[in-house]
């Protein structure tokens, strides 16, 4: 996931002018938490004046959810890249999302403290509480999908959703750990872990 903003000084699109901002915003706050994502830090980190923001985004809170929307976008596969539902072993496609959930550009602390940062502003923002909930739907609904698959083709008896969340909470939860103290929770740890609970109403997850 880059953060660079866009380059100074170019003639742009309005696209590439939101997309710019955004990245300034990524970048303002893996330095410095939500203290950082001001508007005089990220129009300088962009290159641009003050009032761009409200111009493409309407407010503070606006780029914010966009930036939240930007994280979800970055930090969540495309269902079409884990393989296809007609796939004779669909345990593929579960393994395949563990590992996505668990690959470098992903968890990783820069990402991660992003995700606190952000997360820790939704019970206050009812813009950026909105975007969650748009997100999370379409996520819960991709995993629910994967593992209702699996289960219909071993012929196990469960509730996907619930299950699903289960497996969403697991995964942020490691993710925690692994941005208090990466050495308690390394990547295969909380790989092994996510097959674990898994196998427990699914059988074997493959490596």
């Amino acid at each position: 996931m880059s953060l660079k903003p866009t380059p100074r000084y170019t003639r742009l699109t309005s696209d590439q002018r939101r997309a710019g901002l955004i990245a300034a915003g990524l970048a303002c706050m893996a330095r410095g938490g939500i203290q950082a994502f001001t508007v005089d830090k990220i129009c300088h980190e962009a290159g641009v004046s003050r009032g761009l923001i409200t111009h493409h985004f309407g407010s503070m809170n606006g780029l914010l959810a966009a930036v939240y929307g930007q994280m979800y976008e970055a930090t969540t596969p495309n269902p079409d890249d884990l393989g296809s539902p007609d796939d004779p072993e669909p345990s593929r496609r579960i393994s395949g999302l563990i590992d996505f959930f668990f690959s470098p550009g992903v968890f990783n602390r820069q990402a991660l403290n992003i995700w606190l940062t952000l997360w820790g502003q939704i019970s206050n923002n009812p813009e950026l509480r909105a975007e969650h909930r748009r997100q999370y739907a379409a996520y819960h609904a991709m995993v629910t999908t994967a593992l209702a698959d699996l289960a219909r083709h071993r012929g196990r008896d469960l509730n996907a959703g619930q299950l699903a969340a289960t497996l969403i909470c697991l995964v942020d939860g490691m993710g925690l750990q692994h941005c208090i103290d990466p050495e308690t929770m390394p990547a295969a740890t909380a790989r092994h872990s996510c097959r674990d609970l898994l196998a427990l109403s699914l059988g074997p997850i493959p490596d």
